[in-house]
């Protein structure tokens, strides 16, 4: 797994970068949303229409939000 493209977010609330990343697979995600919650870092997919256009179990998530917290602060 690799981030493509971070883009920290500096005065978003929760939300510390959007991202885009591409899995072991070749798939490529595009505009994910790294947070920061009460019970540490949460990746979500983009919406569409309202509602979750992608989810991941637990383990690729929080595959994706150490990744992305990595670069993040990198970038920072």
């Amino acid at each position: 797994m690799r981030i493509l493209a971070i883009r920290p977010q500096l005065a978003a609330g929760n939300v510390r970068a959007r991202f885009d990343a591409e899995l072991e697979n070749g798939v490529r995600l595009y505009d994910l949303k790294l947070t920061r919650a009460g019970n540490g870092w949460r990746v979500y997919g983009p919406q569409h229409f309202g509602g979750a256009a992608v989810t991941f179990p637990p383990a690729v998530a929080d595959e994706l939000a150490r990744e992305a917290v990595a670069c993040v602060e990198n970038a920072t």
